[in-house]
């Protein structure tokens, strides 16, 4: 413990910097303060999530009334920071300044320059605001369901918005919203059910608001299919100019596009012959009369991972199989001491059907202000009108090793326990909690695969498995920038992550669809983790602290960019 001390006193330190204005730091303080008080007002769902319910009975105006007042909102606040030099700024309040700005002018960016609120279907998510005021209990069920009902009746304006806003849209975001509104309809038709039964007093309180939202919400599937589907004709593509602005607002790293494409193109290679290297003694196990001289290398690696493919969950086991990694990891973590476990729960859940179609899993932090509540680790069972061949290749992906890869990744020690150490860190104002950086989230759930690896967890099957998503990760960044910015077809996207990536099919397809829509976002794996291990090198160099010290004091700073932990720090 007195070592972690040691540590994050060196990472506070600021030498060569004069004392810096009190009077800007508090003017700062007020220009952020008034900001989030506006934007939480105005974004109720976003303020729910962050855990301050003043809002819960509120739901955003999605018009373009709302967005009008969002760009005023926007240019405003930057106007304001202009006249507050970072220079002129306590360290803490430089990088939360910092951080704003660039949030500020991504915001803009998305609003002004690329316009996504006329072509993001899955932007309008009408239930999306209903289920986090039910999925945790922050207060009386009573309460929460009038906030319910409250927000059931603002989703007839929410398809409104929808319908006013959305033009010719890439197919892809309307097939996506399509799939995603049946979730809905069910939410609001069944689900509600479970908790109602809890509560029967609210039943017939809640009973018009719901008729009118499934009105609602059917209403708008079969627009978007007879009306919006057949014009969906946008090209998801956002081409070099646009890409790469989105790119550095999404990263905000120095790294540029250019560099990152050749870095990870370059780990490309590197990963294969690392992975082929420990492929070779599996395969001798595996296939002790198969003689392995002069086996091609990439044929040795497919047999390897055909044969780990064989055990695997299905859509009836899944989510109890996670729970046992989940359990198993926690415990792995403590005994090799390579992060502080936090004590904050975190829960194993079903991914609710409306927010499938992008990821096979995903962790939902409990919100930074929420006093009480659980992080949820979701996982997706596989869409309902897959056929069994496409859900054996999604569960031969996602066999019993790649789920501890993924239970490491998603909550142990990944996101779930980085988003509890931000949580439990104080800052001068919200600017962290609420933005967060995506580079640094995924960076560090990417390298701590990698620590848990090193250190054992799972043996020579997770190991490889870990290299298979060392492969994903150069692949991710590669199809994040050939595809909005080369041109590249859905062929040669496949090619790369089926051939060269041994991803199965079904793992490919959703990758495919998922990078048409999140443009940025596939680099963060890999920028993140170049990023987060070579702090982690540099701090440990530094401070001379053991693992979980480091580790420890890296994760102290919030989600931010690696950049602002490296100015903190003291390093280059």
């Amino acid at each position: 413990m007195k070592t972690m001390l040691c540590v994050v006193v060196a990472l506070s330190a600021w030498s060569g910097v004069a004392r810096a204005d009190d009077a800007a730091a508090k003017k700062f303080e007020r220009v952020a303060h008034d900001y989030f008080e506006r934007y939480l007002a105005t974004h109720p769902e976003d303020a729910t999530q962050l855990g301050d319910h003043r809002f819960d009975r509120r739901a955003t105006d999605l018009s373009a009334r709302g967005v009008a007042a969002d760009r005023r909102l926007y240019r405003r606040t930057l106007a304001l920071l202009d006249a507050i030099p970072e220079s002129s700024l306590p360290p803490d309040h430089a990088v939360d300044r910092a951080i704003l700005e660039v949030d500020l002018r991504s915001r803009l960016f998305d609003l002004e320059t690329l316009e996504t609120w006329r072509w993001q279907v899955t932007n309008y998510s009408p239930t999306q605001g209903v289920y986090l005021l039910l999925a945790r209990d922050f207060a009386p069920l009573k309460r929460r369901l009038a906030a319910v009902n409250r927000r059931l009746l603002a989703i007839p304006a929410i398809v409104a918005a929808a319908k006013q806003n959305l033009r010719d849209p890439p197919r892809v975001y309307t097939e996506t919203a399509i799939a995603q509104n049946r979730g809905a309809i069910a939410f609001v038709r069944d689900d509600l059910d479970g908790y109602l039964e809890a509560e029967p007093s609210m039943a017939p309180v809640l009973a018009p608001a719901r008729g009118r939202a499934i009105a609602a919400l059917t209403d708008y599937g079969e627009w978007l299919r007879t009306d919006l589907l057949p014009r969906s004709n946008g090209d998801f593509r956002l081409g070099r100019e646009h890409f790469d602005r989105r790119l550095k607002y999404v990263l905000d790293s120095d790294l540029g596009a250019s560099e990152i494409l050749a870095r990870a193109e370059a780990e490309l290679v590197s990963v294969q012959h690392a992975l082929e290297d420990a492929a070779l003694p599996l395969h001798r196990q595996y296939f002790p009369d198969r003689p392995t001289d002069g086996l091609d290398r990439r044929k040795l690696v497919r047999d390897v991972l055909d044969r780990i493919a064989e055990t695997h969950p299905d859509n009836d086991t899944v989510v109890a199989e996670a729970r046992i990694d989940l359990d198993a990891a926690t415990r792995f973590v403590r005994e090799h001491r390579i992060v502080t476990v936090p004590d904050t729960p975190v829960r194993v859940i079903v991914m609710p059907e409306f927010q499938r179609g992008a990821a096979v899993a995903f962790c939902d932090w409990v919100g930074p202000l929420e006093k009480n509540g659980a992080t949820f680790y979701a996982i997706s069972p596989t869409p309902a009108d897959w056929s069994p061949a496409r859900v054996a290749s999604q569960f031969r992906e996602d066999n019993s090793a790649m789920l501890k890869e993924i239970t490491v990744h998603e909550a142990m020690p990944g996101h779930y326990l980085q988003g509890a150490a931000a949580n439990a860190a104080r800052f001068p104002t919200l600017v962290r909690a609420l933005d967060n950086s995506g580079t640094f989230v995924e960076g560090w759930a990417v390298h701590a695969e990698e620590l848990m690896a090193d250190a054992g967890f799972g043996g020579p099957e997770v190991r490889i498995q870990q290299l298979k998503i060392r492969l994903r990760v150069a692949i991710n960044a590669i199809l994040d920038q050939k595809i909005h910015a080369a041109g590249m077809s859905e062929a040669d996207a496949m090619s790369l992550m089926m051939d060269v990536g041994y991803q199965e099919e079904g793992e490919a397809a959703g990758k495919w669809r998922r990078a048409q829509m999140s443009a940025g976002q596939l680099s963060t794996y890999f920028v993140g983790v170049q990023e987060v291990t070579a702090l982690a090198h540099d701090l440990q160099a530094k401070t001379g602290g053991d693992l979980l010290s480091v580790n420890d004091a890296m994760l102290s700073h919030g989600s931010i960019a690696t950049k602002y932990i490296r100015r903190l720090a003291g390093l280059p």
